[in-house]
């Protein structure tokens, strides 16, 4: 078993997110990304890509989302998106905001 600092290496990253995948776990079939927003920061973009499906959930604050789908995305709740469909996240409070974001292959979109 191992364990990782997600939150730790996503304040160090430069574009506020840290990927937990196949480097970490060797693992192909599925993925993590932690992700902070700083206060107001906006249009951090989500694209899950060709053959691959993502649930983005809000951990901490709330999130504007724009783009494929429109609205908010209050602390505690998730959105899916699939493919080349692609979303922008805004953080508009004066708090960091976190998100999780679950990501893998979509039906037939294996390697």
């Amino acid at each position: 078993m191992k364990k990782f600092d997600m939150s730790a290496k996503a304040l160090e990253a430069e574009e506020g997110e840290y990927i937990l995948g196949h480097e970490d776990t060797g693992s192909h079939s599925c993925y993590m990304i932690y992700g902070a927003l700083r206060p107001r920061e906006k249009q951090r973009l989500v694209k899950p890509g060709e053959g691959h499906e993502e649930i983005v959930l809000a951990v901490k604050g709330d999130l504007e989302v724009t783009g494929y789908w429109t609205g908010t995305i209050r602390e505690g709740s998730a959105f899916h998106l699939t493919g080349e469909n692609e979303c922008y996240l805004d953080n508009t409070s004066d708090r960091d905001a976190v998100y999780i974001i679950a990501g893998g292959h979509a039906d037939g979109g294996h390697h």
